[in-house]
């Protein structure tokens, strides 16, 4: 009898952590959304982090966003050319559903002027192409920082947070919307290097 009674102490124990547990979760869902002239515009892509947890999400493309969080979490907002913003979710809330319409300010970066002069000729063009020296100590950067083994090294090394999956993705849409109908040109930096060896070595040139 003892033992029963023991057990259903702890089990009683247990239900009453998990549920306190519960009741501190909140579902913390929104708009994001950035002002021009005197229209709201919806943000996509924004990306959402719970600070200090390597939790997050971002919005999508009509500005919305959902995720679970605990009451007083802070949730940060940061999105390219907008200033960060940190949201804390009130610690009194008597519910477990919370929205807010959250607004992003931009954050206006003045870049220096530049000026584009042309070459005098295409004479002088191929003169300063063919005298490039690739031989330089970035270039062995390069090969060193693109080799796989260094690769495979930072894959294991560092870790992925919230924000840098929801960058990734980022990308990867920027990508698709960037090349849609087209065919994908990267750009490789070691073909390069062998090209401009190859330029110089003179294996471009006409055979007689």
């Amino acid at each position: 009898m003892g033992s029963l009674v023991l057990l259903l102490t702890i089990w009683g124990q247990r239900v009453f952590s998990q549920n306190a547990r519960d009741t501190n979760l909140v579902q913390f869902s929104g708009v994001v959304m950035t002002s021009d002239t005197d229209t709201l515009i919806p943000l996509p892509f924004v990306n959402i982090q719970v600070v200090g947890s390597p939790r997050g999400t971002y919005t999508d493309f009509d500005g919305f966003f959902s995720i679970v969080a605990a009451k007083g979490d802070t949730i940060g907002f940061s999105a390219v050319g907008f200033k960060r913003v940190d949201y804390v979710i009130p610690d009194t809330l008597h519910t477990d559903r919370y929205t807010i319409y959250q607004l992003l300010p931009k954050d206006t970066l003045m870049l220096p002027e530049t000026v584009v002069y042309p070459w005098p000729s295409r004479e002088h063009f191929r003169l300063e192409f063919l005298a490039l020296d690739t031989e330089t100590q970035l270039d062995k950067n390069i090969i060193e920082s693109l080799s796989k083994k260094n690769i495979n090294r930072m894959l294991v090394l560092l870790p992925v947070d919230a924000d840098e999956v929801a960058k990734a993705y980022f990308k990867e849409q920027q990508k698709k919307l960037y090349y849609a109908g087209q065919v994908p040109s990267p750009i490789d930096p070691m073909a390069w290097i062998r090209f401009f060896k190859a330029w110089k070595a003179g294996k471009f040139k006409k055979k007689k």
